[in-house]
């Protein structure tokens, strides 16, 4: 039988002619196998010998090749697919964010734009000032004041509704009521009872206690006889000024240290700063704190017009960290300490959150150890309410502005359980249509309610490099009111 097997040479490809001559080139020693079809090159394994695949098998692998992904192919295209969609996501959010800036931005502008004045406060503007009610001046009531339910009253049961002013100073810089060296102090107290108000908010400063420097005789120019004085001294007299013509005051702890209030320094955002240890230049604990009144009410024991002590001014933490019960204990034994020198004093305790917020009140009220002698305060301007999804109160309207006003301490009156002083409102005499807005409402919800409040403030400069107040009340002169839109609604609420 003939021999079938094909020669190593021409499985590797070693004949190049069909006649079989071989090619100058070193001699193969081929092995065979038991197989006729296998064999094997004795100087190499079978990976290194080329294969004879078919046409069809080649054109099967590539396109086998072809539909499979290498890894890192496989992670490229994930990484493309979801930075697609996550460009996509961000562009979603972005299109509403751009749109809500936008709307925000025009609302601004809206806001800040002036404010014209209506037609009713211009006249208002070309008359003089109405005579002051006799009815509502202290000296129409019998003494002391006492609560009752949610009013202040006499011990006849008469309501007295606190119609008052701030006149600030002696809580800054210069440790003196501002004015002193324009006007004489009982000038400018008669000019407060000509305007309408029955009552005066003074504040002071704990470093004024400390320090109690002499005066430097310019701030007290148009009162010589006060050159030389401590600024004690000097808050003495002019308290006693004001109560010798018939108003009744109201002593504010206004600040630690001796400065316009109200800022972000932790050391004055309440009345005691002692656990932060030296970060602060006026450094105070609640023992140093409650003797500091103790020092400044013990001159007004027997001063019947010295009406009340509101114990510490806008009592606040940072994004809501000073919580209502941990002031409130503070207020009680400050107050009880105060009662024990006179039991007859009004205790005024402000709210938290910048005194915006009375809520805690409720659940936990302030008790003292004399009774109905706790009165509420709640302050408010413009630019309260910031930190709400509904917004700072010139961006309010009416109806989301009094739902505020009665959860955060309005309640205390709808309920009849305390009464609630405002004791700090106030806008520009020169207002933006946010500044009216504000305005208009709280005035509107005051004259509902027959609120009893304190305007901030008569000063027409602050101490501080002599600044023009915005907010002032009276002219330079310090005797010149300013009739405007604000005393015109100011008028009208006292005269209820």
């Amino acid at each position: 039988m003939a021999d079938r097997r094909a020669p190593a040479a021409l499985v590797s490809g070693d004949i190049d002619d069909a006649n079989g001559s071989q090619p100058d080139k070193p001699e193969r020693h081929v092995h065979w196998s038991q197989s006729s079809d296998d064999h094997e090159d004795a100087s190499s394994s079978d990976e290194s010998l080329p294969l004879y695949t078919p046409p069809e098998a080649n054109v099967s692998r590539a396109w086998a090749n072809k539909g499979r992904a290498s890894p890192r192919k496989l992670w490229l295209g994930l990484g493309y697919r979801l930075r697609s969609k996550f460009m996509m996501a961000m562009l979603m959010l972005l299109i509403p964010a751009v749109f809500y800036l936008t709307v925000l931005w025009a609302r601004e502008q809206d806001l800040n734009a002036k404010w014209m004045p209506d037609r009713e406060s211009l006249l208002f503007s070309r008359k003089p000032l109405p005579a002051p009610l006799e009815r509502t001046w202290i000296s129409s009531y019998k003494l002391p004041l006492r609560t009752q339910g949610r009013n202040i009253v006499d011990e006849n049961g008469h309501r007295f509704k606190l119609s008052s002013i701030n006149w600030y100073g002696a809580s800054d810089e210069l440790f003196v009521p501002g004015g002193l060296d324009i006007q004489h102090r009982s000038v400018i107290a008669e000019t407060i009872k000509k305007m309408g108000f029955n009552s005066v908010r003074l504040p002071y400063s704990d470093e004024l206690v400390i320090k109690n420097p002499v005066l430097e005789p310019r701030l007290v120019l148009a009162n010589p006889d006060l050159e030389g004085l401590r600024a004690m001294d000097v808050f003495e007299a002019v308290t006693t000024a004001l109560t010798d013509a018939g108003l009744a005051v109201i002593i504010n702890n206004h600040i630690t240290s001796a400065t316009w209030c109200c800022g972000a320094d932790p050391c004055d955002a309440g009345w005691a700063n002692d656990h932060l240890g030296p970060l602060c230049r006026v450094k105070q604990t609640e023992e140093d704190w409650i003797q500091h009144w103790e020092s400044v009410m013990e001159r007004f024991v027997h001063n019947p017009l010295v009406i009340g002590a509101d114990l510490r001014n806008e009592v606040r933490g940072l994004w809501g960290t000073m919580p209502w019960s941990k002031w409130a204990a503070a207020a009680e034994k400050c107050g009880n300490r105060l009662l024990k020198m006179k039991s007859d004093w009004l205790i005024i305790v402000e709210g938290t959150e910048s005194a915006n917020d009375v809520s805690g009140a409720l659940d936990r009220p302030v008790r003292l150890d004399v009774e109905n002698r706790l009165v509420y305060s709640a302050h408010g301007y413009k630019w309260s309410g910031w930190g709400s999804w509904q917004g700072r109160f010139a961006q309010r309207n009416y109806k989301s502005f009094v739902k505020t006003m009665r959860r955060n301490w309005a309640y205390l009156l709808d309920l009849d359980i305390a009464p609630v002083w405002f004791g700090e409102l106030g806008a520009p005499n020169d207002p933006t249509v946010g500044d009216a807005r504000y305005w208009k409402h709280l005035l509107q919800y005051l004259k509902s309610i027959d609120g009893d409040f304190g305007y901030w403030a008569l000063n027409p400069r602050k101490p501080k490099n002599n600044e023009k107040e915005s907010y002032s009340l009276v002219h330079d002169d310090w005797i010149t009111p300013v009739l405007d839109y604000r005393m015109k609604d100011l008028q009208e609420l006292m005269r209820q």
